[in-house]
């Protein structure tokens, strides 16, 4: 059964914009200026590697655009954009905050989805990504300092991200 006939359209859509709002968030927990927008490349990069290292996953294949039509990638792109923006629109998320518990809510529902309509290898490898993901991030740039010198690799507050999403997604996984 294909992706599209396992997952109904909201659970399509949860699975699909999951890892990129993991991402997303991670990098603006200490909005940090120029590491953040390392950190942005970064969640992208982490994204789009969940087709090289869980190739044969058929979830994380039918979340990610095929790279190998362009324009069919760019309108799922954009289609997923739109659907994610007006999502947010409707449960009125107006700050970093919410944002940030939306996310953490949407891992406990993504969780669900696993569970009922997964088997546990291929929910172990989303989870598994979508951790990928937001580590990457968080060490991607460092966070205080002055100019890039400095400051931490994880930030206290990154840290409690992770341990928040990864509670959520019913993971047992710290980040170093």
């Amino acid at each position: 059964m294909s992706f599209e006939q396992r997952f109904n359209e909201d659970e399509q859509l949860m699975l699909s914009s999951l890892p990129t709002l993991v991402g997303s968030v991670m990098s603006l927990v200490e909005g940090s200026g120029l590491a953040t927008v390392k950190e942005l490349i970064s969640s992208a990069t982490s994204v789009m590697s969940g087709s090289r290292d869980f190739a044969a996953n058929e979830i994380i294949s039918g979340v990610l655009p095929n790279m190998t039509n362009r324009d069919e990638a760019m309108t799922k792109a954009r289609d997923l954009k739109t659907k994610l923006q007006a999502q947010l629109k409707t449960h009125e998320i107006d700050s970093k905050e919410e944002l940030r518990q939306y996310v953490i809510d949407t891992c406990k529902k993504v969780n669900e989805v696993l569970v009922e309509k997964s088997n546990p290898a291929e929910a172990d490898e989303y989870k598994k990504w979508t951790l990928n993901i937001a580590e990457n991030v968080s060490k991607s740039a460092s966070e205080g300092g002055f100019l890039g010198f400095g400051g931490t690799q994880i930030s206290e507050g990154e840290r409690k991200f992770f341990e928040d999403i990864a509670a959520a997604l019913n993971v047992q996984r710290t980040i170093n």
